[in-house]
């Protein structure tokens, strides 16, 4: 009894630092230095309005049900932050291919002026977490007849709207070019 006293005196400090450090002192270190070093993104990147509103989160994808709108892609958990992820389907299963023939026939009625086979597949299909806040420069392309034929915007300055809005590589090099669908609509808002 006297062996197992010895062991646990240390065993339970140890427990305790290491709680402490990893569970305290850690976390609100590195929590100090991101809002240091880039406050904006440690915030969550929000986007506010004109009267300080939270608008949403450049990270974030939103839905964009109106027509005048830019579209993001295809959530199957609605954008939902806490339920982030999707399912994970094969190109043979069903339901993927039910969802995917759905895009395409809502894709057909709502943007007539673009033929379907000039529909970048990021329009159709969902991302990897059902969150994403961005879709190709050739996605917002794509829908610059619709949305100039609903508003009355000429073209031009749709597309220079979606230039305006490109983001390139990563360092130069990671990823593709991307546009961020909120701050393209927020723009367009502007606009009408």
């Amino acid at each position: 009894m006297q062996g197992l006293k010895c062991i646990a005196g240390p065993i339970v400090r140890t427990t305790f630092v290491i709680m402490l450090a990893g569970g305290l002192l850690y976390p609100l270190a590195v929590t100090g230095i991101a809002q240091v070093i880039m406050p904006d993104k440690a915030d969550g990147s929000l986007i506010y309005s004109e009267n300080n509103e939270v608008i949403g989160s450049a990270l974030i994808g939103q839905s964009f049900s109106s027509p005048e709108y830019f579209h993001g892609r295809v959530s199957s958990i609605e954008y939902d932050g806490a339920g982030s992820g999707s399912n994970n389907y094969a190109p043979s299963n069903q339901e993927m291919i039910d969802r995917t023939k759905d895009s395409i026939a809502a894709w057909k009625t709502a943007n007539q002026s673009t033929p379907i086979n000039e529909v970048p597949i990021d329009l159709l299909t969902n991302s990897g977490s059902g969150l994403d806040p961005h879709i190709s420069p050739e996605a917002a392309f794509a829908q610059v007849g619709r949305i100039s034929e609903l508003t009355g915007i000429d073209q031009q300055v749709l597309r220079d709207l979606v230039d305006k809005h490109t983001e390139g590589k990563e360092l130069g090099l990671f990823g593709e070019e991307r546009v961020n669908v909120l701050k393209l609509n927020l723009d367009l808002e502007e606009l009408l």
